[in-house]
């Protein structure tokens, strides 16, 4: 199965199932000397971890990442990081029904139109748990972009359905949004939302939504022209997440409503001796390069595909059935999102801050 790696200076290779013996991360290219401890990868772990509110899956798992190569006595070696995090609560048996059936707007039927066979307890490297690797090896990007460029990248829960959050991103901090279990940093939203979210969960359904991410301290000049446009890259980074449908940067849709006057955002001097603008429709990025602006994009997440209601399917010999699901499902992905994104934007600037390094005339 070709897709488990990306990046290219810095790259990671994810591996495992949701009902296997685990999941994990290889991360190559960073770079030596770093310091890192199993606390940097622990802490972004534990704020995707299943069961840790009614909100989400009650699937119990501590979630308790193993490092067993890449750092010796706190810091990087340069060579590879592996990490693995066991399964400790899987439950195959509550899948048997999807033995045969296919999940609707799940990769039931798609993975088996491509392989010829698929995992069905839990839908394999399809679940959202194969995301442990990305948020571990976004634990380490974090590092490194924090490090070498000082860089602090922050997601919120901005919408669930048609509930939407008022929250300034100049202002918003990683406390705010770790304050409420939704991860929204509007109080008064954040209410509206548990109550929607648990409404949908004791009806056997589930509700999508929005992440926003900023990522504050921007450097300028991230990005290559053409096809390694910065936006090109967290676009696929981002769309790759379980349940991602759709991706934003800066104005997003909304500027097809605009003028060009309108849209177009003025330089003036800047304090570092380089030029700033008054307005941030462009999300940080011109010509698919980072400008030193904050970077914005926003992540539109499906309704999980995996709930609990009666649903019309089909069999393995093609014939109508009814499926109710079993198991244990999120009945909204925005909380564990959160973090999920957050890992992929670091993954992507880690990825061009090396890249630029390595053009850099010296």
């Amino acid at each position: 199965m070709a897709g488990s790696t990306f990046g290219e200076q810095f790259r990671i290779t994810t591996f495992g199932e949701s009902h296997g013996g685990g999941v994990g991360v290889v991360v190559d290219g960073c770079p030596p000397r770093l310091e890192l401890e199993v606390a940097d990868i622990q802490i972004e772990l534990d704020r995707r971890r299943p069961g840790q509110s009614r909100l989400v899956t009650q699937r119990k798992e501590d979630d308790r990442v193993e490092i067993f190569s890449g750092i010796f006595e706190g810091r990087t070696l340069g060579s590879s990081i592996g990490m693995l995090v066991r399964n400790e609560d899987a439950k195959p048996g509550a899948y048997e029904d999807m033995r045969d059936l296919y999940r609707p707007s799940h990769a039931d039927w798609t993975t088996e139109a491509k392989y010829g066979i698929r995992n069905w307890q839990g839908g394999g490297r399809a679940s959202a748990r194969e995301t442990i690797g990305r948020v571990a090896g976004g634990a380490v990007a974090r590092k490194v972009i924090e490090h070498v460029a000082g860089i602090e990248v922050l997601g919120w829960v901005s919408a669930v359905r048609s509930i939407n959050a008022d929250v300034d991103m100049h202002l918003v901090s990683r406390d705010q949004v770790e304050s409420d279990p939704t991860r929204c940093p509007d109080v008064a939203a954040a209410q509206l939302m548990t109550t929607a979210i648990e409404a949908a969960r004791k009806d056997g359904d589930s509700l999508g939504g929005i992440v926003t991410c900023v990522a504050r301290n921007m450097a300028a000049g991230l990005g290559e022209p053409v096809f390694d446009k910065l936006d090109a890259e967290l676009a696929r980074a981002l769309i790759s997440l379980p349940a991602a449908k759709g991706v934003e940067i800066g104005s997003g849709f909304a500027g097809t409503l605009m003028t060009g006057r309108e849209h177009n955002d003025p330089f003036v001097p800047g304090a570092d001796g380089r030029p700033t603008t008054t307005s941030n429709h462009s999300g940080g990025i011109q010509g698919g390069i980072s400008n030193g602006e904050d970077l914005v994009v926003r992540v539109a997440f499906k309704p999980t595909a995996t709930i609990s209601s009666a649903q019309q399917t089909v069999n393995r010999n093609n014939e109508a059935k009814t499926l109710e699901a079993k198991g244990r499902h999120d009945p909204c992905v925005l909380p564990r999102a959160v973090p999920m994104v957050e890992a992929m934007v670091c993954l992507v600037l880690a990825d061009h801050l090396l890249r630029q390094q390595s053009t850099d005339v010296v």
